[in-house]
């Protein structure tokens, strides 16, 4: 069940770019900003699951190859270890579209501190790998998208809104949640 079983009496580490960033649903003793090199945050996975069905894909983000990407990294006690890694299995690998990694994270602390984090990367050969897309073809799917998690739109804007509490801005995200905002802007003027 440990993805590091050596490692099974000390505390866990978890880093989160996503949706973890702002609902994380487990126990931890300490949530801190963190950097994860070698890999960058990308809406690059189509969502069957939580943002969306197989008919009506969603779009949702993944750990992609390259680059730099800024999170949220969780302590979690070497007692919750065990039931925290159950947990994610069951959020992140529905349709085991994401690889369960350890990888090195830096700590936004001083000095910062380097340590080995659980982290969840596409699987680039995962037919629910949907690469780089268009701002348009990211539209599509996510104001189409609903699933068990609810609307594909809520999972962008509450991420968006993470990064910015965060003190971050990603263009690409966030030119899109201004037009899912501006199109749910102009639904509720024209409505009744």
């Amino acid at each position: 069940m440990d993805p590091n079983p050596l490692h099974a009496a000390e505390d866990l580490w978890v880093f989160a770019y996503g949706s973890l960033m702002w609902r994380p649903d487990f126990p931890f003793v300490e949530r801190l900003e963190a950097r994860l090199v070698g890999a960058h945050r990308a809406l690059c996975v189509y969502s069957f699951v939580h943002r969306g069905t197989p008919e009506r894909p969603g779009l949702v983000l993944g750990l992609d190859q390259g680059g730099t990407c800024r999170g949220v990294a969780y302590q979690v006690s070497a007692a919750q270890r065990a039931s925290t890694i159950a947990y994610l299995r069951a959020r992140e690998q529905v349709t085991s579209v994401y690889r369960e990694s350890v990888r090195p994270i830096w700590l936004k602390r001083e000095p910062q501190q380097r340590v080995s984090a659980l982290c969840y990367m596409v699987d680039r050969g995962h037919p629910q790998y949907a690469g780089r897309l268009t701002l348009e073809q990211q539209l599509h799917h996510v104001r189409q998208g609903h699933g068990q998690s609810g609307a594909n739109r809520d999972y962008v804007i509450a991420t968006v809104g993470a990064l910015e509490q965060l003190g971050y801005r990603e263009t690409g995200l966030h030119l899109l949640a201004e037009r899912l905002a501006g199109t749910h802007e102009a639904l509720l003027a024209a409505a009744p």
